[in-house]
């Protein structure tokens, strides 16, 4: 089995050593990375289009590229690899990817790069910033990943890649009490913007800090996470409201009647 890592926080962060060390250790498994120079968390599924990127070889043997994460995903499946790999896996981000947040998310980003070219993928966060007991969410992720490598085939011959987004609690590997699955919670709006004055005289901006949790129930993960459970959350990346397909119909309709029969005090009809 061969396994894709990248992460957005960038080729040295811990959240990705931690991953590799805990997934090259797995039996029949060879694991690369191939991640971002720099941290580029928030850049959600960006590709860069109208610059170059460079691959480089880190000492350890990581590749890192100029780039966004979904950037590194892309060009490492379409030519940089020279094979395809059975997973795509994403992180250990240094911090939540919950609720909302996973639509910015880089981390999801990347795994969403490798669900795209149809391989399944995984998305790995810890739920506070600083890796505290980033072991135990190594040890965490190489567990599920081992339970799901022997599902691949089947998926790989099928053509149905899944997407997970998992979030493991930053405490002791004996404090985790599982994984549970879950819903994506909810966030109030984001905090108000940063304004500031350089020694130029100009106004910047700093985007605020993301909004408090606004639901957190049961069966979030949210709520799972708050009690030491790593939550496994599937994601769709069909953004069409199915439900609301027939609301717009008859607005879509009325236009259509009125290009087809244009009013009779059009410009240059007389009245």
């Amino acid at each position: 089995m061969k396994i894709l890592i990248s992460n957005d926080d960038g080729y040295q962060a811990p959240g990705i050593v931690a991953l590799y060390e805990g997934l090259k250790g797995l039996p029949g498994v060879s694991v690369e990375v191939v991640a971002p120079e720099h941290n580029n968390s928030a850049k959600s599924n960006a590709l860069t289009l109208h610059s170059p990127l460079y691959v480089h070889t880190a000492p350890n043997g990581f590749r890192y590229v100029n780039g966004t994460p979904a950037d590194c995903v892309h060009i490492a499946l379409t030519g940089l690899l020279g094979y395809r790999p059975d997973l795509v896996v994403s992180g250990i981000n240094n911090g939540a990817n919950m609720g909302d947040d996973t639509i910015y998310s880089g981390t999801v980003g990347a795994a969403m790069e490798g669900y795209l070219f149809g391989i399944p993928a995984i998305a790995f966060s810890q739920t506070e910033k600083g890796w505290a007991h980033l072991d135990a969410a190594g040890q965490m992720a190489a567990k599920l990943v081992a339970q799901l490598l022997p599902s691949l085939p089947e998926a790989a011959e099928r053509a149905l890649p899944w997407l997970l987004n998992v979030n493991i609690p930053n405490v002791p590997a004996e404090g985790l009490r599982g994984f549970k699955v879950a819903r994506l919670g909810r966030r109030h709006s984001a905090e108000q913007v940063i304004s500031q004055t350089n020694p130029r005289g100009d106004t910047m901006y700093w985007i605020g800090s993301a909004g408090a949790v606004k639901d957190d129930t049961e069966g979030t993960d949210f709520h799972a996470t708050a009690q030491c459970y790593a939550t496994i959350t599937p994601l769709q990346v069909d953004l069409t409201d199915h439900e609301r397909l027939p609301y717009w119909a008859p607005t879509a309709a009325q236009l259509s009647a009125e290009l087809k029969h244009p009013a009779a005090s059009a410009p240059g009809t007389p009245a």
